[in-house]
C-alpha cells in the first residue's frame, strides 16, 4: 500500500471524526438551548417544567439536576402555601377565641362600672367577668406554650424521677375537682418505684390537659387512670364513659386549634391536646386515642423507660 493511499485513508478518517464532532457539538448546542429555555421557564414560575433527555446525552446529569431543583422547589412551595393557609386558619380561630370572650367581659364590666346592675345581680356579673378573664388567661398561656413548642424554643429539664410518685402527686390535686363535677374515679398506680427520665412540668401538663379535656368535653360521669409498666416502657391509659368522639373528628383531635364542637360552646380552645402530643413527643413517647360514640374514649400514652 503506497503512501498516497495511506494519506487518503487518514484524511477520510479525520474528516469523518470532524463531522462526528460537529454533529455532537450541534446536538449539545441544541440541548443547551433547550436547557436555557427551561431555566427561563422555571425562573418565571413554571415549576412543572421538566427536562427530557436520552441516556447518551452529554447534558443528561445537568438535566436531571434541573429536574431535581424544580421538583424540590415545587415541594417547598406547596409546603409554604399549606403553612400559610394553616396560619391563616390559626389567626382566624385565635381572633374568634379572643374577641368573643373579651367583648363579653367588657360588656359585663361596663354594666358594673355604669351601675346598671346592683346587689345580687352585680355579684353574678362579677362572677361571670371573673370566669371570662380566667378563660382568656388560660387561653393566652396555652397559646404561648404551643408557640414555643412549635418553634422549638421550649426548654426541657429532664431528671431521673419516680413516674408513679409523680403521677400520684398530680392526680391527688384533681380529686376534689372531680368530686365537685360529680365524677366517679378509679386510679390504679403501682406502689413500686419506677425511675425514668422525665420533665416534671411537662409531664404535669400532659396529665392536667388530658384530665381537663375529659371534664370539659366528655360529658361523662366516670374516669379511670391506670399505669402499666415493664422493663422497657410505661403505658398510661385515661378512660372516660362519656359521649365519645365521632370517627370523622378522631383523626384531627391532636391538630392545633381543632375543636370537635364547631359551635365552640364547650369552652375549650383547641390547644390542649396539641400541646399534649408535642410534650409526649419530647419524651420520645407516643399518644393514641380510641373512642366509641356514646360509650367513651381511651387515651393511651407510651413512654420509653430511657430517652
Amino acid at each position: 500500500m503506497n503512501v498516497n493511499l495511506l494519506l487518503l485513508i487518514a484524511f477520510c478518517i479525520t474528516l469523518l471524526f470532524i463531522l462526528f464532532l460537529l454533529l455532537k457539538l450541534r446536538r449539545v448546542q441544541g440541548q443547551l438551548s433547550i436547557i436555557e429555555e427551561a431555566l427561563e421557564d422555571i425562573k418565571s414560575g413554571n415549576l412543572n417544567r421538566r427536562m427530557l433527555t436520552k441516556k447518551n446525552d452529554m447534558t443528561r446529569k445537568i438535566c436531571y439536576g434541573i429536574n431535581d431543583i424544580a421538583m424540590n422547589s415545587q415541594t417547598q412551595l406547596i409546603k409554604q402555601k399549606q403553612s400559610e393557609q394553616a396560619y391563616k386558619r390559626l389567626m382566624t380561630s385565635i381572633s374568634h377565641d379572643v374577641k368573643t370572650p373579651l367583648a363579653s367581659l367588657v360588656g359585663y364590666l361596663e354594666a358594673i362600672e355604669c351601675q346598671i346592675v346592683a346587689g345580687k345581680e352585680k355579684d353574678e356579673y362579677i362572677h361571670v367577668a371573673f370566669e371570662k378573664a380566667h378563660y382568656l388567661k388560660h387561653f393566652v398561656e396555652n397559646l404561648f406554650e404551643w408557640v414555643k413548642l412549635d418553634s422549638g424554643e421550649q426548654i426541657f429539664h429532664f431528671e431521673i424521677l419516680d413516674l408513679n410518685e409523680l403521677s400520684r402527686n398530680i392526680i391527688v390535686d384533681w380529686i376534689s375537682v372531680l368530686e365537685n363535677n360529680n365524677f366517679d374515679y378509679a386510679f390504679d398506680i403501682p406502689e413500686t418505684e419506677y425511675l425514668m427520665r422525665i420533665d416534671a412540668n411537662a409531664y404535669s401538663r400532659i396529665l392536667n390537659n388530658l384530665l381537663q379535656n375529659v371534664l370539659i368535653h366528655s360529658k361523662g360521669s366516670k374516669i379511670s387512670f391506670h399505669i402499666f409498666e415493664n422493663d422497657l416502657q410505661a403505658k398510661i391509659t385515661m378512660t372516660d364513659n362519656g359521649k365519645g368522639i365521632s370517627p370523622d373528628h378522631l383523626p384531627h383531635i391532636f391538630e392545633r386549634m381543632y375543636q370537635c364542637d364547631q359551635s365552640r360552646s364547650a369552652g375549650g380552645n383547641g390547644l390542649g391536646l396539641s400541646i399534649v402530643k408535642e410534650l409526649v413527643a419530647a419524651h420520645k413517647g407516643k399518644i393514641t386515642v380510641d373512642s366509641t360514640p356514646n360509650k367513651g374514649t381511651v387515651f393511651a400514652l407510651l413512654f420509653p423507660k430511657s430517652l
